[in-house]
Formats: structure tokens, sequence, C-alpha cells
């Protein structure tokens, strides 16, 4: 049997198989940033997986970048959360909550609040408001004093998240974020201790993930990291020796994993993968790219040392991969109409697969 369903220590967790549900923006939460009962099921249905990381949660209202997104900076939001963890663990799953702050990829039409950058940069393209597609507004950039307080917010939606019944937290350092903004050279014009070289750049990062894993542990955190990605307009220099500075940075806390997209060539992604010590969360395709993640990229890349590997697309529409992987069955296309219409359609409507009799 391959490994890819062989099961794998993550931290204090047992997962049954290398299987891990990449976190997907699905729009479906209610007012106030609440999860849902649909939320719930939509979750549950997925639980076979070795590990789901739920979509993008913002730990503040200010970290909120699309309208319809779930959020844990409330008592209310874990209160919300709480059947869903609930669900996932009554059907033998495991779920860790990405917290995604958006920086400067928000709109004060959906907080009622200017957002926060690094630097007054704008992000390049239309950024999702309530009344629709709206240009990315400047950024106020963050004063040198104000940086530590949006780093913390990590840690105190970390906390709420285990109170909310998650088994951890992955920090969204990824995909033009606000994480991956400080990482970057031309949305971090900064000349204080946060800007300008490798080391200063990466130091928000580290403060960020430093302060989820001295507050939940570090097995119960991760991050997720998009080495020379280019979304919302987000550039890089250096990548490979600001990714290592960065890994390097981390190795000491004890992570339960870096999750790394396949957003460069893969001579630097395997380099990474031999910086990093600990576990590594392998997603083989390009997100939102013309390829989906199959078996083949799967193996691939566990036979180049990653331990799990991260299926997006498939798992909207397959809610049981894992399953379909294993079997050899047909893997359902994904109706990209539905991903963020809201409703049950082409969210809780794809079913598992109907064997012949």
């Amino acid at each position: 049997m391959t490994i890819l369903f062989s099961s794998y220590q993550l931290g204090g967790l047992t997962l049954p198989n290398r299987l891990v549900m990449a976190p997907m923006t699905r729009v479906r939460a209610a007012a106030g940033g609440l999860a849902t009962p649909s939320m719930a099921t939509y979750y549950a249905q997925r639980a076979t997986a070795g590990l789901i990381v739920s979509e993008g949660v913002q730990p503040s209202l200010i970290g909120q970048s699309n309208p319809g997104t779930p959020g844990l900076h409330t008592d209310e939001q874990v209160e919300a959360w709480r059947p869903v963890t609930a669900a996932v663990h009554a059907n033998g799953g495991r779920i860790f909550a990405q917290l995604m702050h958006g920086g400067r990829v928000s709109h004060p039409d959906t907080t009622g609040l200017r957002p926060v950058g690094p630097s007054a940069v704008p992000a390049v393209g239309d950024v999702f408001t309530p009344a629709g597609p709206r240009p990315a507004p400047a950024p106020r950039a963050l004063g040198t004093a104000e940086v530590p307080e949006h780093a913390r917010s990590y840690a105190r939606a970390a906390v709420r998240a285990v109170e909310a019944g998650f088994d951890g937290v992955e920090l969204h350092g990824a995909n033009g974020y606000l994480i991956s903004q400080f990482l970057s050279s031309n949305a971090n014009l900064r000349t204080d201790r946060y800007g300008g070289r490798i080391t200063n750049r990466i130091r928000f990062a580290v403060e960020a993930v430093t302060g989820v894993a001295e507050a939940v542990g570090g097995a119960r955190t991760g991050i997720r990291l998009s080495p020379g990605a280019t979304f919302w307009g987000v550039e890089e220099t250096d990548v490979l020796e600001l990714y290592t500075e960065l890994l390097a940075e981390l190795a000491s806390l004890g992570l339960a994993y870096v999750h790394l997209e396949a957003t460069t060539d893969e001579e630097t992604l395997l380099a990474l993968r031999r910086a990093w010590p600990g576990t590594l969360v392998m997603n083989p395709v390009l997100p939102m790219g013309p390829k989906q993640t199959g078996r083949d990229e799967a193996e691939h890349w566990l036979g180049l040392g990653a331990d799990l590997i991260s299926f997006g697309r498939a798992f909207l529409a397959n809610p049981d991969l894992v399953e379909r992987l294993r079997g050899g069955l047909p893997i359902t296309p994904v109706d990209e109409a539905t991903y963020y219409q809201g409703g049950d359609a082409g969210y809780l409507t794809y079913s598992a697969h109907r064997h012949g009799s």
C-alpha cells in the first residue's frame, strides 16, 4: 500500500492517512463572522482526511479580507465553532483552524475600517466587498509600535480556536495576505526593524508564530507559505535565502508543520525541504492554477520527502476523496460557479461515490 494511506504521528495526533484537506475560502459564514450548521456538516463530511485545515478565519475585525468569512475574535464566534469541531471529531476527524489576517487585501465596505499593511501600497486587483468587486484601496501603513499588536492577534485567536475545540491552528503566511506582505520586497517598503533586509522582513512572521506557539504549544501550530508567489501583486527577492532564514528561525519552536505551496521551482522547494527539520505538508500544484492535485502528484512529493500532502479543490467535490484515491475511483469535477455563491448548493450537495450493485 502506498505511503499516502499510511498513518502519521503529528504532534499528539495520530493521522490515519497522509491526506490534508487544504484551507479554502467558501464565504458561508453568518453575520458577525459566525460558523453555521451547514459548515459543521461540510467539514464533518470530509472527516476521513488525515487532517482538515479550515477556511481562513480572521483573528480580528480589521484582519477580515472577504465578506462572509468566519472569525475567532469574539466569544460568540467561539461558541459558533464548537458544533463544527464537535461534528468533525464525532466523525473521527481532526481539524486545525487557519488564521488569516488579510492586511491590505480588504476594504472598508467589508469591515468598516481602513485596511492596514506594512506600507501604504495597495494590492493589485479587485477585492470582494458586500456590493461586489472593488479596487483594492491603499492601506494605512502600520506604525512600528502597532506591528506587535497585529502579530499578537494570531495568538489570541489561537487560544480561542483551542477553546472552540480545534486541534490546532495554521497561520496563513502565504498568498499575499498580511504575513506574506511583510515578507514581500514590494509590499513592504519599511525602513524600520520590520523592513529592508531579510532579517527584518521575516520578523513579523517569526513574532506571530512564536506568539502562537507560546500560547497554545508548538505541536498545535503550523504555518502555510507560498515562496516566490505573486498573489495580489506581492513580489519577493532572494526567495531561497528569504525562506531558508525564516525556516531557520522557526525550527526551534517545535511546530506541528510547515505547509508549502508549489509556487516556485522544484529545486527551490527541495532546498526548503532540506532546510526544514520538521514535518512538511506539501501542496503539490499551484493553488487556483489549471491543474488539481491527484494521486500522482501526491506520490511524487512523498517520494521527494514530504510527509503530508494537501488537496484543495478535489476535496470540495469529493467528500470521500480518501476512499476515491485509495480505490482508484473517478474524481468528481468541482463546479467553480458555486465556490463563493453562498447557500448549500455546491457546498453540501456533493455526495460520496455510489458503487454499482
